[in-house]
């Protein structure tokens, strides 16, 4: 409380003294304090008004409390951080504030780890650097200085301080200039601030043992294929010079012959390797003291060597190509930059150069031959790398062991008993489908029994197979579907139908995308819907269609799945078809069961009972009695009026009413003679006979005649006629009645009667009992009517017609004297003319 009481009398005298202020600000220590501690502030107003205490940025206002009617305070317990605190008049805002600064940090630390060199940049004088770590932060400005006391010989130079400003760093230096004379120093570190000061220990120097010389130039080296020749430049003389060298990625290496008393200025450093990019460093020291620090690194390229040892071939083949596969050799081997690669088969002399980017080349198909590969760069090329084509497939052995995890295969066997014993082994991999492009492989030793392959993608199904090498063949070990992580897979497959033969369907699927099998697919699945529950068919996964056979008439859909190890996938594209009833399914069955029927009616016909049987049956479907035409109304008109043609029209030849019928006189005369087979008696209109052109156009009537049949039975009734009526009422039927044969259907004469093919198999020689007449004829069977007519005479025929016609221009004659001609009605002549036609036919 007397301290207390004290302050607030100086600070009251001092607001006396001010007079003009409104306020005065104090604390009970000072305005830098050690952080943790703790006092207090007091506000001292000189006039009256409504005071407050604040601190901190913001500012923040505090609770203070009273100490009189013109003092507040404020307690402050443990300062973490430097602070500001006002006091102000609330009710005066004209009035300024008073404030106070106050820092919190620690006292200094003890400096330590003092270190000392002696660089020797000239050979008068040297430079000494020291360097010491001054300690935690104080939160405080601080100020260092290294002390330093020479000695030279039995002189002792006085003490001399190096400052040094504190740049908030925990380690300090200081570096200062010291003769070559001097041999020892002391030097020691003392640091203070607002709150006190330390002082390190002091630590004793030998020069000689802290020199350290400049450090070394190195120039540009000048390399050959195994070594480097460079020039060292240094500012002052050493003993000892230590250079370094690595290759890329390597660590360095110490040229030990330069760990010797330097005599020169230009070093060889030997042993290194071709074709080889190299960095290269160097350091000097004195018979004592430090070595100098590394020089910068320089780098430069040995030259090149014709390449070591033979390439890596393997080759990989299908039904069509041959690929031939190398590795890059790496620089060790290759000694040089590659330029490219000659390729030769020893089935042919031709060398194939391949460029220095690719490594496989696509060569011919041979059964038994030898590829070699060559790399070749500046200096020349590589020894012959040689892989043969004969190779034996062997049976998958029971030694061979194939094994996956989540990241690798694993593949073991053992060493086949055989003589020769192998010469290596060689292991290939490659994704499923995509040998040719991605195939990958390892050459193992003879003494080797198992490979750890990692380069291999997870979700991936692959193939492969282990060789054994012999010197002149080699014989494989294949493995498929293995696969180091596996899922069900993502899509289905696409699908595809046809419809083959009656009711079989062939299916066909493509492969899925690798990214979509997730694994090695083991089958396919197919479903096949009608009606209910689908069918289910699997099929392996080598194969790319399937067909269903049998299929009944219906709409079908279709889908496939693919599965692997870890389940099926969903299902793919769904389709529809259709399998329709096939007509000729039925007509088939029913042609053969006709053409067996008739065979053997064919068989049971050439029997002559079954004949006679058939014929009887025949017979009561036909008339009993063949009417005469000689009986026939209009040939009895006929004969009547012979001599003048008079042929009326049948009743029938129309359906409209007839009207008057106009009579055409006609001179009928015979043609000069032809030949026996063309001769015909012709009817011809005179020409003042001729119809007008209201009238039917002219019509020409050829006559031809046919022996009657009935010439000898004269005992018949139906059949008497004599020969000259025979003759006259039948008349030939022309082109130009063609058009009338609807009429003659009407009519419904005998002429209609069915006619039968005279390649009928009941034909039997032909006998007529007593005389042959007319009516005798036609109860016979046509096909026997046709067979007798057959058999008539023709050159008799042929005589009785030129008789026939002679007696007709007689009576012509006879009729032309007393000028009359006949009459005849054309409709009426070429219905007759008609029906005789078909009595020629018959």
């Amino acid at each position: 409380m007397l301290q207390l009481w004290s302050v607030f009398v100086a600070v009251l005298a001092v607001q006396l003294c001010i007079g003009d202020k409104s306020c005065v600000i104090r604390s009970s220590t000072e305005s830098v304090v050690q952080l943790g501690s703790s006092f207090e502030v007091f506000c001292i107003f000189n006039l009256k008004c409504t005071s407050s205490m604040y601190s901190g940025q913001g500012p923040t206002k505090q609770k203070h409390e009273p100490l009189n009617s013109t003092t507040i305070h404020f307690k402050v317990v443990n300062i973490t951080e430097n602070r500001t605190y006002s006091c102000h008049c609330e009710n005066r805002k004209d009035l300024d504030p008073c404030g106070l600064d106050i820092s919190a940090g620690y006292l200094p630390d003890r400096p330590k780890n003092i270190s000392c060199i002696y660089k020797i940049v000239k050979n008068e004088s040297g430079v000494v650097v020291c360097i010491w770590n001054r300690g935690r932060d104080t939160n405080l400005r601080n100020s260092s200085a290294l002390w330093v006391k020479g000695v030279s010989g039995n002189h002792s130079d006085g003490s001399t301080p190096y400052k040094v400003s504190d740049k908030g760093t925990e380690l300090l230096s200081v570096n200062f200039t010291v003769s070559r004379s001097v041999e020892l120093i002391s030097v020691w570190v003392q640091t203070e601030n607002p709150l006190g000061s330390a002082q390190s220990s002091i630590i004793n120097y030998t020069l000689s043992k802290i020199a350290m010389p400049s450090t070394p130039v190195l120039g540009k080296p000048e390399c050959y294929s195994r070594k480097c020749i460079m020039k060292v430049e240094q500012s002052v003389r050493t003993q000892h010079l230590e250079i370094q060298y690595r290759a890329e990625k390597q660590t360095w290496t110490t040229y030990q012959d330069s760990v010797v008393q330097m005599n020169s200025s230009h070093w060889s450093i030997s042993s290194l390797e071709p074709y080889r990019l190299y960095h290269f460093r160097a350091r000097s020291k004195f018979s004592t003291g430090l070595w100098s620090e590394w020089s910068t690194n320089i780098c430069a390229w040995t030259q090149e060597e014709p390449p070591a040892k033979e390439l890596d071939v393997w080759l990989a083949s299908d039904f069509k190509h041959m690929k031939v596969y190398w590795k890059e050799a790496n620089v060790s081997v290759s000694r040089g930059k590659i330029l490219g690669y000659e390729l030769s088969i020893s089935s042919s002399s031709v060398i194939t150069n391949v460029s220095a980017n690719e490594r496989s080349c696509l060569v011919e198909l041979c059964a038994s031959c030898d590829v070699t590969v060559r790399a070749r760069n500046s200096k020349g090329l590589s020894p012959p790398a040689r892989v043969t084509t004969r190779r034996t497939e062997a049976k998958f052995p029971n030694n061979l062991q194939v094994t996956a995890n989540n990241s690798n295969i694993t593949i073991s066997w053992t060493k086949p008993e055989t003589a020769p014993p192998p010469t290596a082994y060689v292991v290939e991999w490659y994704p499923d489908g995509n040998k040719l492009e991605e195939l990958r492989w390892v050459r193992l030793g003879e003494n080797e029994n198992h490979a750890v392959i990692s380069d291999v993608q997870p979700f991936e199904c692959y193939d492969g197979a282990v060789y054994v090498l012999y010197n002149e063949s080699s014989i494989s070990w294949k493995f498929k579907g293995v696969a180091t992580l596996e899922s069900t897979p993502e899509a289905g497959p696409r699908v595809q139908e046809k419809v083959e033969g009656r009711n079989d369907v062939n299916i066909t699927w493509s492969e899925l995308d690798r990214s979509q099998r997730r694994g090695c697919i083991t089958k396919y699945t197919i479903y096949l819907e009608s009606t209910g529950n689908p069918k289910i068919y699997s099929t392996p996964a080598s194969e790319r269609t399937y067909i269903i056979k049998d299929l009944p008439p219906a709409e079908y859909r279709l889908w496939i799945s693919a599965s692997t190890a870890a389940g099926e996938g969903p299902a793919g594209q769904k389709i529809k078809f259709f399998i329709t009833q096939d007509t000729q399914a039925f007509l088939l069955p029913v042609s053969i069961i006709g053409t067996v029927i008739v065979v053997i009616l064919l068989c049971f016909c050439q029997n002559s009972t079954v004949k006679q049987r058939s014929w009887e049956i025949l017979q009561r479907f036909m008339l009993d009695v063949v009417p005469d035409p000689a009986n026939s109304k209009w040939a009895k008109e006929y004969t009547q009026d012979k001599g003048n043609m008079n042929l009326p029209l049948p009743p029938c030849s129309s359906s409209e009413p007839r009207e008057e019928e106009k009579l055409i006189l006609v001179n009928v005369e015979e043609l000069p003679k032809q030949n026996s087979e063309s001769r015909k008696p012709i009817l011809r209109m005179s020409p003042s006979t001729r119809l007008s052109s209201e009238t039917e156009p002219e019509l020409v009537i050829p006559t031809t005649y046919i022996k009657s049949l009935s010439h000898d039975s004269d005992s018949s009734d139906h059949t008497h006629t004599s020969l000259d009526t025979t003759v006259d009422y039948i008349s030939s039927h022309e082109p130009g009645n063609l058009d009338e044969e609807d009429d003659e259907e009407k009519c419904g004469e005998f002429l209609d009667m069915p006619f039968i093919s005279n390649q009928n198999i009941f034909i039997e020689p032909l006998v007529f009992g007593g005389k042959l007449t007319l009516d005798a004829l036609w109860k016979q069977p046509v096909n026997l009517v046709q067979h007798t007519l057959l058999q008539i005479n023709i050159q008799e025929f042929q005589n009785e017609k030129s008789m026939i016609f002679e007696t007709n221009q007689d009576r012509l004659n006879q009729d032309q004297d007393n000028t009359k001609t006949d009459r005849v009605r054309p409709r009426q002549s070429q219905d007759e003319t008609k029906t005789v036609t078909k009595t020629k036919k018959l």
